[in-house]
């Protein structure tokens, strides 16, 4: 006897599509969406189902939930068992979902950590009455089933959904290629735009928002965003929903009293203790978490004085922290047709609204069935209440009763096998009257169900009238309010630090450090040993310090932060990257529309506001485009472009004044030239510019050189006037050594 072996030959990459593809749809459709029909994952419907199984409806004992997950996953869903707990646990948490589906006892997790509850083994569950929406039809015919993974049992492909949970309680998960996120909604306010539907088939959504204005958190938090981008989630079943924490104020403190969805109060406090030990947020002064069992959230601000305007606190604390969050919206789920899609609100209703009718019209029909069946029963039974007599001869006389009968009195086989199966009991002439009634009744019920099948409008008007049962007993008042609020906004961290003088002083060393008070002589003050004092500026604390170094570059930091000059400070080096051999040479502080004259040493310049100076980041940001062999020079504080002076000065005595309004004004460059200094003698290092100063109008120069000083005002000072660009004149002998400028 010969054996064949029969192989088939794939390609790698038939093979490798084939399976991927296979495990997309397996992902897809039988772990992470949700189906429109009953808006449960396959591992939700089986929990539920083997609940019911179990016995556990709401008003039966609780169970420990290890006998659920093992039945769970011993009858239906060979998975993990913590996966399939926590998916339980999530149908328990009532700040996760808005209907819960478990009722449970003992530690189920918290808003603050929803992950801390405890293991399976301690906890005990049973179904909540909200669950009965989903199970109260399952055994009327209205679902398909199929074999579960060993084939020995069988489990509902669907659950019979009696409101459309797909939007009540949402649902989030993450298949192959695509994903899922489904606010939940208020169960009043779906149910109203479903009757909605009903009378007016045709409806728009613009209608149906009437009803259905926003999704509905679990939680008191405020929905923020506009009325016009909901909308457009709702039409293009995509976007985004932003929330904000609630709050009022008690005394002069904060209370927080609901958090957004699945915020963590915890975190929130912790993102704000961050900013307090960044000192950014210096009108804080304490933060507390009176949060307990009657109050679930109560998170308290104490500003540190009465005098902080704590509206404006709040929108900082919206932008920085988690009590303003943003959700996404993605409302993909399996369709009736058993297809993954993105649909928008109108589609959604609508499509359950064809699967509601349809689950009517198979329980109508199951049921009518049944009715026929026991009227069939029935007319067999009062057949043989009519001829007992003869009956009971055949039973005693007659080896098949069954057959005899069935020819004798023209009966089914069911009818003849229901008439032998009476009780001698039952055979009173009463019987007959009961028997009688139920015919009658079940005549009448006959009647109403065929016309129920028969008539749409019927159909309508049962639909209608279930769902206003339903929301009698389920619905309850919206949660999340819908609001129009200010939008949030970060503080500028300036502006949060009090302004008061202060000294910037900056070392040759490059080290920096700040001094409270502009009464300071930076000279006096303590350096490392090899150090000395190389510039200082005078500013407040809720400003920012630029310095500037060797090769034109600025870079920024909050004064504030500054070390105190009781220390040497800290180094530069440290805080920033400068380029290599590059030294840092100046410091300024100011407002950010002070302008400054910004010139090098072969006497190019221009004007820069201080705004444009600040660096974002440690590598600084290249101001002044120093040539070859020049260097920057310390910039001069302007106090009026139009009419300031400017006085340059070169090393070899020359002095020319310009009105500074021939400067250009530039965020950064190389600028025009001002004073006219052959370049062979800039290159060879023999002559350049020394001293800059920007005069204002009526004022007096004074020329230091050494000890001595020359002072130059009115006429003195018109002497050395001309235009950008031209030589200038000499100093007299005793001043050509010019070591400053200032004016007075």
């Amino acid at each position: 006897m010969t054996t064949m072996n029969m192989t088939e030959t794939l390609s790698l990459e038939e093979y490798t599509e084939k399976a991927y593809l296979d495990y997309s749809m397996y992902v897809i459709l039988d772990r992470a969406l949700p189906h429109i029909g009953d808006g449960l994952k396959p591992v939700q419907r089986r929990i539920v189902y083997a609940m019911s199984e179990l016995g556990l409806s709401a008003v039966s004992k609780h169970k420990k939930s290890a006998r659920t997950v093992g039945d769970v996953l011993g009858k239906f869903h060979p998975h993990g068992d913590s996966a399939c707990y926590e998916a339980m646990v999530l149908m328990a948490q009532s700040f996760s979902y808005r209907y819960p589906l478990v009722d449970g006892q003992g530690n189920w997790g918290s808003a603050d950590d929803p992950k801390s509850f405890a293991a399976m083994r301690y906890t005990e569950s049973r179904l909540t009455k909200y669950a009965k929406v989903l199970l109260k039809e399952l055994a009327e015919g209205t679902v398909n089933w199929k074999p579960n993974f060993d084939g020995s049992l069988h489990e509902p492909k669907l659950l019979p959904a009696r409101l459309p949970n797909v939007l009540l309680n949402g649902g989030m998960g993450i298949a192959v290629g695509m994903a899922t996120d489904i606010p939940p909604h208020n169960l009043g306010e779906i149910v109203n735009a479903c009757l909605h539907l009903l009378d007016h088939p045709e409806a728009s959504l613009e209608d149906i928002c009437q009803y259905v204005i926003a999704p509905d958190y679990p939680t008191h938090a405020e929905i923020i965003t506009p009325a016009n981008d909901i909308r457009s989630l709702y039409q293009n079943g995509k976007g985004s929903i932003k929330m904000r924490a609630l709050w009022q104020q008690e005394g002069n403190d904060i209370v927080i009293n609901a958090l957004p969805y699945h915020t963590s109060g915890a975190k929130v406090l912790e993102q704000i203790a961050q900013q307090m030990r960044a000192k950014k947020l210096p009108m804080v002064a304490d933060l507390r978490d009176e949060s307990d069992h009657e109050t679930p959230t109560r998170l308290v601000i104490t500003p540190r004085s009465n005098r902080i305007d704590l509206n404006r606190l709040m929108l900082h604390l919206f932008a920085s922290t988690d009590l303003e969050r943003s959700y996404r919206v993605n409302m993909n789920m399996i369709g009736v047709d058993g297809r993954p899609h993105v649909k928008n609100l109108l589609t959604i209703l609508n499509e359950w609204l064809r699967f509601r009718r349809a689950t009517i019209i198979r329980r109508t029909q199951w049921r009518l069935d049944k009715v026929e069946d026991r009227l069939h029963i029935l007319q067999g039974l009062l057949i043989a209440y009519q001829h007992i007599d003869e009956i009971i001869h055949i039973i005693r006389t007659e080896a098949t009763p069954n057959s005899l009968i069935r020819q004798r009195f023209n009966t089914s086989e069911r009818q003849a096998d229901a008439i032998l199966n009476i009780r001698l009991k039952h055979l009173v002439r009463l019987e007959e009257g009961i028997l009688k009634k139920e015919q009658k009744g079940l005549l009448k019920e006959q009647k109403a169900l065929s016309s129920l099948l028969q008539s749409s409008l019927l159909l309508t008007r049962l639909i209608k009238r279930e769902l206003k049962e339903d929301v009698k007993e389920y619905s309850d008042p919206r949660r999340s309010p819908v609001v129009s609020r200010e939008l949030s906004k970060v503080f500028d961290e300036n502006a949060l630090v009090p302004s008061e003088p202060i000294t910037v002083i900056l070392s040759k060393m490059g080290w920096i450090r700040a001094a409270k008070g502009h009464e300071i002589d930076p000279t006096s003050l303590n350096y490392k040993q090899g150090d000395a004092f190389q510039a200082a500026a005078l500013g407040r604390s809720n400003q920012q310090a630029v310095l500037l170094d060797s090769t034109g570059r600025c870079y920024a930091l909050l004064a504030h932060s500054l070390p105190s000059a009781r220390g040497q400070g800290d180094p530069l080096s440290g805080r920033f990257s400068s380029p290599s051999g590059a030294h840092f040479l100046s410091v300024i502080s100011a407002k950010s529309e002070a302008h400054y004259l910004m010139v090098s040493s072969f006497g190019y310049g221009f004007i820069c506001q201080f705004k444009h100076m600040i660096g974002r980041t440690k590598k600084g940001k290249s101001i002044v485009t120093v040539p070859k062999d020049a260097t920057v020079l310390p910039p001069s504080k302007i106090t009026q472009i139009k009419t300031d002076l400017i006085a340059i000065v070169s090393s070899t005595g020359y002095l020319l004044i310009i009105p500074l309004s021939e400067l250009p004004q530039l965020s950064r460059g190389k600028g025009n030239k001002l004073m006219n200094i052959p370049l062979k003698s800039l290159k060879s290092g023999e002559e350049k510019v020394v001293a800059i100063l920007a005069i204002p109008k009526g004022s007096q120069l004074l020329i230091h050189s050494g000890k001595r000083y020359k002072r130059l005002s009115g006429n003195g000072l018109t002497a050395y006037v001309g235009e950008c660009g031209q030589r200038g004149k000499q100093l007299p002998r005793g001043y050509q050594k010019v070591s400053s400028l200032a004016f007075e």
